[in-house]
C-alpha cells in the first residue's frame, strides 16, 4: 500500500491503472485517518476479445465492488472514525447500498433477489437526483420527491421492441419499501438518527396492487403428470411442490436426511426455510412422497432434487406445460400457488394452509382464499342457461 496526505471526497473509491501490457490494474483509493491509502487488489481488466474476456472483466469489477463495500463497512464500524472524521455524513446512499448488497452477496453468494433489487434501487435513485446524495441529505422532501419520480419512472427492462415501459404499481411499492428498510439499516449502524420515510403519510406512500397469482387446477396437474418433461427431475420437484407448497429456494436444498418416518408410519419433512430462517415440520402425503426420487445410491446427506438454475427450470416447465395443452404462463413458483389453492379447495382450514406454506401472516394466505372463492363463483355462474 502507498500512502499520501491528500484528502479524498469519499472514504473508498475504485481506481484503475493502465499497465504496459494493455491491461488495467484495479485498486482502491481509501481515505483513512487523514491519509490516502492505495490498496492494490490483484484484479485486472483485460482487452475484450471474446465473451470470456467480457465475463472475466465483469467478475473482476464485481469482486472489486465487494471489497470496496467491505473496506467501507470497516470504516463505518469503527466508532472513532465516525466520531472524529464524520465519515457517516460523507457516505452517499449509493455507497451504503453497495455495503448492504456486499453483505448480502458475501452471505448468500446470490445476485438474485435482494442484491438485484438493491442495484435497481440505486439506479433509480441516481436517475432521480444524481449520485452525490449523502445519507445526511435524505429528508422528508427527498423521499416525497422520490415517490413523485416513481410515478413516471421507466423500467430498466425493455420489451421485445426495445420500447421503454413504465414500472408497475407493485414495483413502486417495492422500491419505496426497500429504500425505507435500507435507511433503517443506516439508523441501526448509527450513521443517521431517524428514518424520514416514517414521516410520510400513508396516503402519500406507493400502494401495493394485488397481482394475479397463476395456479393449476387438479385437472391441469393431472395433465402434467401424464405428459413427459425433458427434465424428469424438474417434473418430480414441480409436482412435489404442487402438493407441499415448498419454495424453489427450499426444494433445491432438501436432503434425504430431512425426511423422517414417524412411529405412525407417516412421513415428515423437517427443514429450515431459506426466506424466514424458521424451522418447518411438514407431514408429507403418500401422494407427494411418490415424487421423491429414490435414494438408492445416495447418502442421507445428498441433495434430493438435483436441479438446473431457476431460469432453465422455468424453460423446461414452459415447454412441458405447452406440450400438455396448458396455455397459462407457468413458472416453478406457480407450484406454490397451486398447493395453496388445492388445499383450500379440498377444505383444509386456512390456518392449517398458512402453516403448511410457512406464511408468517395469515393475511398472505387469505389472498389464496379469495382466489378459491372467485373460482367457485365462476363455476356456479357457468351453470346459468345450460338447460335453456
Amino acid at each position: 500500500m502507498r500512502v499520501s496526505k491528500l484528502k479524498a471526497k469519499e472514504p473508498v473509491r475504485i481506481r484503475y491503472k493502465k499497465l504496459a501490457n494493455g491491461n488495467q490494474s484495479i485498486y482502491l483509493d481509501i481515505y483513512k485517518d487523514g491519509k490516502r491509502i492505495y490498496e492494490f487488489l490483484k484484479l485486472y481488466i483485460i482487452p475484450e476479445r471474446s465473451i470470456f474476456d467480457k465475463e472475466s472483466n465483469k467478475n473482476a469489477i464485481d469482486e472489486a465492488k465487494r471489497i470496496k463495500a467491505e473496506r467501507t463497512l470497516e470504516l463505518l464500524n469503527n466508532p472513532s472514525t465516525l466520531k472524529n472524521k464524520g465519515i457517516g455524513k460523507k457516505v452517499t446512499i449509493f455507497q451504503y447500498i453497495e455495503i448492504i448488497a456486499g453483505r448480502h452477496l458475501e452471505k448468500t453468494n446470490n445476485k438474485r433477489g435482494l442484491y438485484y433489487n438493491l442495484m435497481s434501487l440505486s439506479r433509480h435513485l441516481e436517475q432521480y437526483n444524481g449520485n452525490k446524495t449523502t445519507l445526511a441529505d435524505i429528508d422528508k422532501n427527498y423521499i416525497l420527491g422520490f415517490i413523485q419520480y416513481l410515478e413516471t419512472a421507466n423500467s430498466y427492462v425493455t420489451n421485445k421492441s426495445n420500447k421503454k415501459i413504465k414500472i408497475t404499481d407493485n414495483t413502486r411499492y417495492k422500491l419505496f419499501n426497500l429504500l425505507k428498510s435500507t435507511i433503517n439499516k443506516a439508523v441501526n449502524d448509527d450513521l443517521i438518527d431517524v428514518n424520514p420515510c416514517n414521516k410520510i403519510a400513508l396516503s402519500e406512500k406507493p400502494k401495493q396492487i394485488e397481482s394475479k397469482r397463476e395456479y393449476l387446477t387438479i385437472d391441469e396437474v393431472k395433465k402434467l403428470i401424464e405428459t413427459d418433461c425433458k427434465n424428469e427431475m424438474v417434473k418430480s420437484a414441480f409436482i412435489f411442490c404442487c402438493l407441499t407448497g415448498l419454495r424453489w429456494s427450499d426444494i433445491k436444498k432438501i436432503k434425504y436426511d430431512n425426511f423422517k418416518r414417524g412411529s405412525d408410519n407417516k412421513i415428515e419433512l423437517a427443514f429450515r426455510q431459506q426466506k424466514t430462517k424458521e424451522m418447518t415440520y411438514l407431514q408429507i402425503s403418500n401422494e407427494a412422497f411418490k415424487w421423491v426420487p429414490d435414494q438408492v445410491g445416495n447418502n442421507n446427506n445428498d441433495i434430493v432434487y438435483v436441479l438446473p438454475k431457476n431460469d432453465n427450470a422455468n424453460n423446461f416447465i414452459k415447454k412441458w406445460s405447452n406440450k400438455a395443452g396448458i396455455s397459462k404462463p407457468i413458472t416453478f413458483h406457480c407450484s406454490r400457488h397451486t398447493a395453496a389453492t388445492l388445499n383450500l379447495s379440498l377444505g383444509t382450514p386456512i390456518e392449517v394452509v398458512s402453516k403448511l406454506l410457512g406464511h408468517t401472516k395469515i393475511s398472505t394466505t387469505q389472498i389464496y382464499a379469495k382466489i378459491v372463492s372467485e373460482a367457485k363463483r365462476e363455476a356456479v355462474n357457468k351453470q346459468d342457461g345450460i338447460f335453456e
